[in-house]
């Protein structure tokens, strides 16, 4: 570092006195110790240290007090962070939004003053930690420092023998995880993302959504996983999309589920989740059945999906769009060209038109109207707009035209007042948008501290709830 510091004082020690006016001196900083150095302007010393690099810079605050009062400078540190593979805003909304971890409730009246530089060494030190986004048709599961899951498999849901007691299920889930990803469960933390099964507010309910999460912690800590964060799928899904507040629209594989969600709490109780009794499953069956009436048949719903996933798309005026030539192609790997007209909106009708399909069931647009109703008017205390942004997550949600059409049919069912600030939000990473919420979270410099429990606060906890329920 001395031999670069000397080639760049070599470089800038016969500048013109114009830019005296940026010169180092004792009077402006600290008394310092580098000799000549000290009149080496800022904007050299700032070009330096990033150079240098986070890890160089870092030590070389220990050179002087004049440079470690300019590398303590959060400017740098932003410029650090701006320059990772992980997008600066990504970093920006966890340090300032998620850092409290669990207890986001009381993040509206937390004073946070960032110091980028210990932000910076403290999501360092991270090790990493493994995410199994459980998913309600296939699980997504990876390392919280890479770019992308690596790979996928069946949700623990439908993970082996049905008729298998939970816990049997489940260690044998994640121990297939752990032991595709080649790694020993005892090494690392997990994120774990919860399906919303047993979406009301019932007893039952509520008692079935205990259970299964006690499960995974129990099956987890007996596996010696050192710490475990476990998260509601759709709270990760709005976390991916940079909210702590908002409405969740999941469409899962086999029903939709509307999920109203405030400063990081689902409002089951006070607003309510509201449910669809058709997903991802049945838009592909609905696809397949038009294809048998135009005498089309296919062994495997795979091809389906494929051709779903390429031409399908929801039309944002139904009837306009039955008047246009809406042809195209595409090509499956083994099965041949197929050409889909009517079939491409048709399908992803079914949406808003249920009985289109068959079924009696909600629109979607009416179920998401129901539940920002219901948000509306819920007594809780804080702004009354939370509500109107809409996160699209799962697969299917993915269908070009589904954000603007279930933004255009939202604006009919309110005033004005309301409706102008409605704003639906697509996928903000397609169906893979819960597992890099929970990368936000597990790369949160607070990670550890704020998010997890261990083996021992999860035994002190189930003590204590055995307790409570024991006393009455």
């Amino acid at each position: 570092m001395a031999m670069l510091l000397r080639k760049v004082w070599e470089s800038v020690s016969n500048r013109s006195n114009s830019n005296s006016n940026v010169i180092l001196s004792e009077s402006q900083l600290f008394q310092s110790s580098t000799g000549a150095f000290d009149k080496l302007p800022v904007d050299i010393f700032q070009q330096i240290l990033k150079f240098l690099g986070p890890k160089d810079a870092a030590k070389a605050s220990m050179i002087c007090k004049t440079w470690k009062f300019l590398v303590s400078d959060n400017r740098l540190w932003i410029y650090f962070l701006q320059n990772q593979k992980e997008p600066w805003e990504t970093i920006v909304f966890a340090e300032t939004n998620l850092r409290s971890g669990n207890t986001i409730w009381s993040y509206y009246n937390y004073e946070l003053h960032l110091s980028f530089m210990q932000i910076y060494g403290r999501r360092a030190q991270l090790s990493g930690s493994v995410i199994i986004d459980g998913g309600s048709g296939y699980c997504k599961y990876g390392w919280s420092k890479y770019s992308a899951p690596s790979g996928r498999s069946a949700t623990f849901l439908e993970f082996g023998n049905i008729e298998s007691p939970m816990y049997s299920r489940l260690r044998h889930f994640f121990a297939t995880i752990h032991s595709r990803m080649q790694v020993k469960p005892s090494s690392q933390p997990i994120v774990v993302s919860i399906p919303l099964c047993h979406s009301d507010d019932t007893e039952s309910a509520k008692a079935s959504r205990r259970q299964l999460k006690d499960a995974i912690y129990s099956v987890l800590f007996d596996m010696n996983v050192p710490a475990v964060c476990a998260i509601d799928q759709a709270v990760l899904a709005l976390y991916a999309a940079r909210r702590t507040s908002g409405i969740v629209v999941n469409i899962g594989f086999h029903m939709i589920s509307v999920v109203p969600i405030l400063r990081g709490k689902i409002m089951r109780c006070s607003v309510g989740v509201e449910t669809i009794g058709q997903g991802a499953l049945r838009l592909t069956g609905y696809l397949k059945e038009q294809m048998q009436q135009r005498g089309i048949n296919f062994e495997s719903l795979y091809t389906v999906r494929s051709l779903k996933e390429n031409l399908c798309y929801v039309a944002l005026d139904y009837e306009a769009e039955l008047a246009k030539d809406t042809r195209a192609s595409f090509e499956v790997p083994g099965e041949g060209v197929f050409t889909f007209s009517k079939e491409r909106f048709l399908t992803g009708e079914i949406l808003f038109q249920p009985q289109l399909g068959g079924m009696q069931a909600m629109g979607l647009h009416q179920a998401v109207a129901l539940c920002m109703d219901h948000c509306l008017h819920a007594e809780v205390a804080t702004d009354d707009g939370w509500f109107k942004t809409v996160v699209l997550a799962g697969g299917t949600s993915c269908l070009p035209g589904l954000p603007e059409r279930l933004e255009k049919e939202l604006r009919c069912y309110f005033p004005p007042v309301i409706s102008d600030s409605i704003k639906v939000i697509p996928p903000p990473y397609g169906p893979d948008s819960a597992w890099f919420g929970a990368k936000l979270v597990a790369n949160a410099s607070t990670f550890r501290d704020n998010w997890c429990i261990n083996k021992k606060q999860f035994r002190q906890r189930s003590r204590r709830n055995s307790s409570f329920i024991g006393s009455w």
